[in-house]
């Protein structure tokens, strides 16, 4: 049997990140995939011909000299994305419900404060000072910016103070309180826990500059595992792992739901951190490291409506809508109240690839508590495992189609007209896919009050385990990136892999 230096468990964005960079290192390596398509949230489906994106709805830092660049860059990617700028005056709009503006989010910070200015034009010094605040903690964190060296900032201040908080500080103003709040769903905050720093790393890249995938997201995962594949590494789909073995304290291969067996010397989790925790099974951890797991509270859960346009009815939009019941519901919406919801959501159309000036299609996404669905818990249902839910289920999912289509029209009046067909996915569907337990959006919750207690470290308590993806530091596609760059240097040293990165975009 064939033994790999490397054997990756799950080929999200994580794990295919980390096959890069070890296959180009020289090492064997193996990634095991349980789904039929590769990539976990770069996934996409095609309903009605038109190809909807599962979690990739827009990306940042994407120009030669910004962070994701340089990190594609090195991955050997980034030349060959199909990609579309995004509007630069208004990439993200914000709006309340009664009231006819939108407010821009500009990309460029100059841009961004003048833009914002002409609708708060008193509260300039408030809008840049939110500035700098994103732009200081950006700067504190060395690998948002490929330094291994100690940060230009200390930034412990923002480790403590929540995004409300630090919002706050700039302005007094509730309505730009709300706009400069708006766009939450990228990273599912609580008025009362998210740190500040969460905001940031979130939201700044998407300033610095602001892109759709042409086609979807998938194709990062596919151009990743072109790479892999090139530099000699195996990435094999329908490969669910279901065991650990254990040789002397170390893991020594993995068993597949097949009947498969793979012998490795090192191994990465590309998992939800509570499905590697059950992977290791009865193997003797500390009690403390695997209760921390088992507690950490999940970020909530969403329910996603994608609609089919009648082709040539709707103009194309570049921009992403973040809309709002009221100033508070973008805070309050991620609580997601029966009888409120939807409070807010975020809608993104996709163009008629032949007609560029018309949508073929809109995603709209909004939150949902996993408790909404758990009646229907015990189904699974993909691609590769059809299962059906039951009617009830499918009223369910009707009546809350019923209230987002509500919900959009109010943002957009005559919208339903337009429509020719719809299709949903619910916490059930995020779960059975991409193999959390509550479908969470963004892993764990990071907490101002318990600053460490969600933060995992890419190595676990056995030695040749490792673990990469959202469930370690941070989400996005940015923020994945650095946790596979952050589990590859614990095997190759931090310093001369950014060294490498560094130096491939110095070329």
């Amino acid at each position: 049997m064939q033994e790999y230096d490397v054997i990756i468990i799950g080929s999200g964005l994580g794990g295919l990140v980390c096959a890069n960079i070890l296959a180009k290192e020289g090492w064997r390596v193996l990634v095991l995939e349980k789904n039929k398509q590769f990539g976990g949230n770069l996934q996409t489906f095609v309903r009605d011909r038109c190809i909807f994106d599962t979690g990739v709805h827009y990306i940042g830092g994407l120009l030669p000299h910004q962070n994701l660049y340089r990190y594609f860059n090195y991955l050997g990617i980034a030349d060959q994305l199909r990609l579309k700028r995004m509007d630069e005056d208004a990439f993200d709009v914000i709006s309340f419900a009664g009231e006819d503006i939108a407010y821009p989010y500009a990309q460029g910070y100059d841009k961004f404060v003048s833009q914002l200015s002409a609708f708060f034009p008193e509260e300039t010094a408030g809008i840049q000072r939110y500035v700098d605040m994103l732009k200081r903690v950006c700067q504190g964190y060395p690998l948002y910016y490929l330094s291994a060296d100690q940060p230009e900032h200390d930034i412990d201040e923002f480790l403590h103070i929540t995004v409300y908080e630090a919002i706050r500080q700039c302005t007094d103003n509730p309505r730009l309180q709300a706009v400069l709040a708006g766009s939450n769903l990228l990273y599912a905050g609580y008025k009362d826990k998210t740190p500040f720093y969460v905001h940031a790393l979130s939201v700044n890249s998407y300033i610095e500059s602001a892109w759709r995938c042409v086609n979807g997201g998938s194709q990062i995962a596919k151009l990743l595992i072109r790479q892999i594949r090139n530099a000699g590494g195996k990435v094999l789909k329908q490969q669910e792992v279901t065991q650990l073995h254990y040789t002397d304290g170390l893991v020594s291969a993995v068993s597949t739901q097949n009947g498969q067996t793979y012998r490795g010397k090192t191994f990465i989790s590309n998992a939800d951190p509570k499905t590697t925790l059950k992977l290791i099974g009865d193997f003797p951890i500390r009690k403390t490291y695997s209760k921390r797991i088992r507690n950490a509270a999940d970020t909530t859960s969403s329910f996603s409506l994608y609609i089919v346009f009648e082709r040539g009815s709707v103009p194309y939009a570049n921009q992403n809508f973040y809309h709002f019941k009221d100033e508070q519901s973008v805070w309050d919406s991620i609580l997601a109240h029966s009888d409120s919801w939807p409070a807010g959501f975020m809608a993104s159309m996709s163009p008629d690839v032949k007609n560029p000036q018309w949508a073929e299609s809109m995603s709209v996404l909004t939150y949902m508590a996993h408790t909404e669905v758990e009646q229907w818990a015990d189904t699974h249902n993909t691609v590769a495992d059809e299962q059906d839910r039951g009617d009830s289920y499918g009223r369910f999912k009707a009546a809350k189609t019923q209230r987002v289509l509500a919900a959009l029209e109010n943002r957009f009046p005559g919208l339903s007209k337009h429509i020719k067909k719809t299709y949903t996915s619910t916490p059930l569907t995020y779960r059975d896919y991409i193999g959390n337990e509550t479908g969470s959006m963004y892993g764990f919750v990071k907490d101002v009050k318990q600053p460490l207690q969600n933060y995992l470290p890419p190595r676990t308590k056995i030695k040749n385990l490792l673990l990469t993806g959202q469930g370690v530091n941070m989400h996005g596609i940015l923020g994945v990136t650095i946790s596979a760059v952050m589990t590859c240097g614990e095997l190759v040293g931090q310093s001369y892999l950014l060294d490498k990165i560094r130096k491939a975009n110095s070329l």
